[in-house]
């Protein structure tokens, strides 16, 4: 919601009472130490009409280690020097405001060597020089005064300089909402001394509707344990919180009980009466961002003297609560627009966030759309890399012990896995859909072949028979014979199509299957203009002898060149600095630990945890789908029995294959819809 700019003079003055008429400023306060021999009597009432205090030092100067902040002049006489056994070190332990002038020349004598003489009044002097050094002595010691005061104010100012710009720092690199939330609250309560604070975020209606707004955030030092409720408020006028965010003005109450008679705001008690406690000053902040739009609203609650005090009657109100000043407002509104920045840029950055992962899942299932048999595999590999890898950060025993993954490692490792076959993309689709050995072109031209032989062999029969039939005349012998050599031929043609059939398949090639593929290879038969062919070609038989699967070794390479595409696609995208590894863990996960992997026979050494977890997932989400046309799914027990058994060669690490049984976690891949991960 966009507001007006006011100043913040005047929203004060709107919320706050009117301050009340200086007072008179009462009598100086000047003190004059003096020592037991020093004689007043004669400038007494000089003293007095200069509204100097003297207060006579009888038990040392280390009576004067505590003296008050005023401007402050010690007559040292020698008496007093006299009693000191190391007046030097005494006079340097002195507060800084304490100017020392000595009564004598002896007393001066006394002192010789200490910097802290300021002045010596001499034998004889007279009532108007004695006034005119002590007056210089407590101008000068009021000026220390002064210049420690302003020190003070000029390191408080430079310590609050520097807290600001580290919580800017703090809030401009915090990304989770949650922890930028708490981080605000939190500063806000060191920085002011409160005792409450509460944090809530506008939640627009849109069409230009003012909305209202969410109560996010609360943190109570009186009553920590509190529990927490979210609810909302309108942004109108009714609340304090609502004021504020609908005219952007910052308020300032310094009893939430007594609001000025005129206040359109009015305060609910109930809190205060259900828990025993008692909101007396607040100071209430809009959040808002570079566009001038209210983004939230931080109230503070009950500015503390100690901050050990709890606020729970109406007495430890009157006694520790304190009123607001320009200091905290000031610190508090600095604040405020650090935050609304860091909110923006946090619902900006989760907005990103958003669209990011959504373009990659959706060109993740674009890619897997390209073989329908393997939708879902990329969002299931993904979901359960990451379910895995959270675990082992809770449960990491063994070498893992102690492996813990941050919230972006584990965005990460999703984003690598989400695209660890996006580079199946330049694979052609006739080897990424490949169900059997034969291309399909292939296969229907072995297929159309066997039934030209077919229809061929019927041919010959049928003019063999008429031919026959011609030449035994009518009444002849019908002859059998023929008859019997032709279903022969056709079972012993259809005997081969079975064979064929069953070597086109993408399981283990049996031997004998091997053999007979030996044979076949040499049986003919005659094309329609008469030329001898085979039942099948060299070609189709050099498919058909694939040992295993469905490819042969140059379809196979093509498809495991999907890593290396893989690799160089990801590697052009411009990476967050936590995102910088998301190639490298896709890269390897068909790597295995004994090196026989590929593209580059890594060893195990050289493969990440993270990629590790993820070449398990990806072979039991292969094993188990039940969309692959060329093989029949597993049951989980037995997909599991399988990577047990490559773990113990060495090519898994039976550390993270124990972790997917034992986690239980592929459950969820197996009994959630993927478009549902």
């Amino acid at each position: 919601m966009k507001v007006p700019a006011a100043s913040d003079a005047a929203a004060r003055a709107r919320s706050a009472p009117a301050p009340a008429p200086p007072s008179d400023p009462g009598p100086r306060w000047l003190l004059l130490y003096h020592g037991p021999g020093v004689p007043l009597d004669r400038i007494a009432p000089l003293l007095e009409a200069e509204r100097m205090e003297a207060v006579p030092v009888a038990g040392g100067l280390g009576e004067l280690a505590h003296a008050p902040e005023v401007p402050s002049v010690l007559l040292l006489d020698t008496a007093l020097a006299g009693a000191e056994p190391e007046l030097g070190g005494a006079l340097a332990r002195l507060p800084a405001q304490v100017v020392v002038v000595a009564a004598s020349p002896d007393a001066e004598a006394a002192a010789r060597g200490s910097d802290r003489v300021l002045l010596a009044l001499r034998d004889g002097e007279t009532t108007d020089g004695v006034m005119r050094s002590l007056r210089a002595a407590f101008r000068h010691s009021a000026s220390r005064l002064s210049a420690a005061r302003l020190e003070r104010e000029l390191a408080r100012a430079r310590g609050e300089l520097r807290e600001l710009s580290g919580i800017g720092m703090a809030l401009m690199t915090e990304r989770d909402p949650d922890r930028l939330l708490e981080t605000i609250v939190e500063k806000a309560l060191q920085l002011t001394g409160s005792d409450a604070a509460s944090l809530y975020l506008v939640e627009s209606e849109g069409d230009g509707q003012p909305g209202h707004l969410r109560f996010q955030l609360s943190r109570n030092e009186s009553l920590p344990d509190l529990p927490f409720v979210s609810f909302t408020l309108p942004i109108s006028e009714a609340s304090v919180a609502g004021y504020v965010a609908l005219h952007g003005e910052t308020l300032v109450v310094d009893d939430a009980y007594h609001l000025p008679p005129d206040a359109p705001y009015h305060f609910n008690r109930s809190f205060d009466e259900r828990f025993g406690y008692r909101t007396k000053s607040q100071l209430v902040v809009p959040m808002i961002d570079h566009p001038g739009m209210v983004v939230g609203v931080l109230q503070l609650i009950n500015r503390k003297r100690d901050p050990r005090a709890r606020i729970t009657s109406e007495d430890a109100a009157d006694r520790w609560v304190q009123p607001y000043g320009d200091r905290e407002l000031q610190l508090v509104q600095a604040l405020a627009g650090q935050a609304a920045v860091s909110i923006e840029n946090s619902i900006l950055y989760r907005q990103i966030e958003t669209i990011f992962e959504s373009f990659v899942k959706a060109a993740v299932i674009a890619v897997d759309q390209r073989d329908p048999t393997t939708s879902g595999h990329s969002v299931r590999v993904a979901t359960l890399t990451v379910d895995l890898a959270a675990a082992l950060s809770q449960h990491g025993a063994g070498p893992y012990a102690g492996v813990r993954f941050t919230r972006e490692q584990l965005r990460e490792l999703r984003y690598a896995s989400l695209l660890h076959d996006f580079g199946k993309v330049g694979v052609r689709e006739e080897v990424l859909v490949k169900a059997r050995k034969l291309p399909p072109l292939l296969w229907e031209r072995v297929q159309s072949r066997f039934d030209l032989i077919r229809r061929t062999l019927e041919a010959d029969h049928w003019r063999f028979r008429a031919e026959e039939l011609e030449r035994a005349g009518p009444g002849g012998p019908v002859p059998s014979a023929a008859e019997g050599e032709y279903r022969q031929r056709l079972m012993e043609m259809e005997e081969v199509r079975a064979i064929v059939e069953a070597a086109n398949q993408p399981s283990i090639l049996p031997e004998k299957a091997a053999e007979a593929l030996e044979g076949i290879g040499r049986l003919t038969y005659r094309g329609p203009d008469g030329a001898t062919l085979p039942y099948v070609t060299a070609e189709e038989l050099r498919y058909l002898r694939i040992p295993k699967g469905s490819l042969n070794e140059q379809e196979r390479l093509e498809i495991e060149s999907h890593v290396e595409q893989t690799y160089r696609f990801l590697t052009q995208i411009p990476w967050t600095g936590d995102l910088r590894r998301v190639a490298e863990l896709a890269y390897g996960h068909h790597e295995k630990l004994n090196g026989r992997g590929y593209p580059r026979g890594i060893a195990a050494a050289e493969i990440p945890v993270q990629t590790r977890i993820m070449t398990v997932v990806d072979i039991f989400d292969a094993l188990t789908a039940s969309d692959r046309p060329y093989k029949k799914a597993l049951p989980p027990e037995k997909a599991l029995d399988i990577l047990h058994m490559e773990a113990r060669d060495g090519l898994l690490d039976p550390h993270l294959v124990e972790l997917l049984v034992e986690s239980g976690h592929y459950r969820r891949i197996l009994d959630t819809d993927w478009r549902d991960l």
